[in-house]
C-alpha cells in the first residue's frame, strides 16, 4: 500500500522547522551549527539536503499516522474565497466545515486528501474517527 505525505517538514538542532508545503517548495536554512539544512517535495516527495547530511529530527507525517495527528498536519494552501489574499497555509482541523464541504464537491486536489476532509466532517459530528 502506498502512503501519501501529509506533511514535509524537519527540525534542525537549533530548533527551526523546515516545511515544504507543495512540489518544489524548496526551502533551505543554515543553522545556528553552521550547517545547512534543505527540505523540498511538499505532499509528492521527500527530499532532504544540506552540509554533510548533519542530523536533523524527521517530523513529517503520512496518512498511515493516527487521525489525530493527521487533523493537526495536514494543511490546506488557501488565497480566500475570492482568491485575492496572499497564499497561506490552513491546518484542516481550523478549516471551516464549508471550506470542506466546497472541496469536497468540487472535486479540487488529489483524492485521498478528499478522503480525509470527509473524514474531518464526520469526526467533528461524531466526535469519533470514522472507518472507512
Amino acid at each position: 500500500m502506498h502512503k501519501h505525505i501529509v506533511l514535509n517538514r524537519i527540525k534542525t538542532p537549533d530548533g527551526t522547522i523546515l516545511t515544504s508545503w507543495s512540489r518544489h517548495d524548496y526551502k533551505v536554512y543554515k543553522d545556528a551549527n553552521g550547517h545547512e539544512y534543505m527540505v523540498d517535495g511538499g505532499q509528492s516527495y521527500l527530499k532532504r539536503g544540506g552540509t554533510d547530511l548533519a542530523p536533523y529530527t524527521e517530523l513529517s507525517v503520512y496518512d498511515t499516522d493516527t487521525f489525530e495527528v493527521i487533523r493537526e498536519s495536514l494543511h490546506w494552501g488557501t488565497m480566500g474565497k475570492d482568491g485575492s489574499k496572499e497564499l497561506h497555509w490552513i491546518p484542516m482541523h481550523k478549516m471551516q466545515e464549508d471550506h470542506l464541504r466546497t472541496i469536497i464537491e468540487k472535486e479540487i486536489g488529489p483524492d485521498w486528501i478528499r478522503a480525509i476532509f470527509q473524514k474531518e466532517i464526520i469526526y467533528r459530528v461524531r466526535g469519533t474517527v470514522p472507518t472507512f
